[in-house]
C-alpha cells in the first residue's frame, strides 16, 4: 500500500514547489500570457466589429444599389415617356403640315383651273362673236347685194337714229 499513499515528505515537498511554481509563474508568465490573451482578445473583437461595420457598409452599399437601380428605371421611363410625346407631337405637327400644304395645293389647284375655265370661256365667246359677226356678215353682204335692199336698210337706220 505504500504504493497507493506517498509519503508526508513528499506531500510536503510536491506542496512547496507547487507554492513555488504558481509564484514563479504569477511573477514572469502569467501578465505575459494574461496580456496576450487581452491583445488576443482584443483583436478578435476589433476583427468581429470591422466584420460587422463591412455587413452594415455591404446593406448600405445594397440599398444604395437598388435606390440607384429604382432612380435610373424611373429617369429611363421618363426620358421613353417624353421621347413619345415628342414624337407624337413631331407626327401631329407633319400631319398638321402636310394637310396645311395639300389644302393649299388644292385651293391653288382650284384658282388655276378657274382662271384656266375663265380664259377658255372668254375664248370660247371671242370665237362665238367671231363665227356670229362671220355669219352676220355672209347674211348681210347676200340680203344687201342689191341696191334697193341697200337704201331700205340706210332709211331704216335713219329713222331709228331720229326717234331716238
Amino acid at each position: 500500500m505504500e504504493l497507493l499513499t506517498p509519503g508526508t515528505g513528499l506531500i510536503i515537498w510536491q506542496l512547496i514547489v507547487f507554492v513555488l511554481l504558481v509564484l514563479l509563474l504569477s511573477k514572469l508568465a502569467w501578465k505575459p500570457i494574461i496580456n496576450s490573451l487581452k491583445e488576443r482578445e482584443r483583436s478578435i473583437q476589433d476583427a468581429l466589429d470591422t466584420a460587422e461595420k463591412a455587413r452594415h457598409e455591404m446593406s448600405q452599399l445594397r440599398s444604395d444599389n437598388e435606390r440607384l437601380l429604382k432612380e435610373a428605371r424611373e429617369e429611363r421611363e421618363r426620358i421613353l415617356r417624353e421621347a413619345r410625346e415628342v414624337a407624337n407631337r413631331m407626327k401631329d405637327e407633319a400631319q398638321h403640315d402636310a394637310k396645311k400644304t395639300a389644302d393649299k395645293i388644292i385651293e391653288d389647284a382650284k384658282a388655276a383651273i378657274n382662271i384656266e375655265k375663265q380664259a377658255a370661256l372668254k375664248e370660247v365667246r371671242i370665237q362665238v362673236s367671231m363665227f356670229a359677226l362671220d355669219i352676220a356678215e355672209k347674211l348681210m353682204k347676200k340680203n344687201l347685194s342689191g341696191d334697193k335692199a341697200q337704201k331700205d336698210l340706210v332709211e331704216g337706220y335713219i329713222k331709228d337714229l331720229k326717234i331716238n
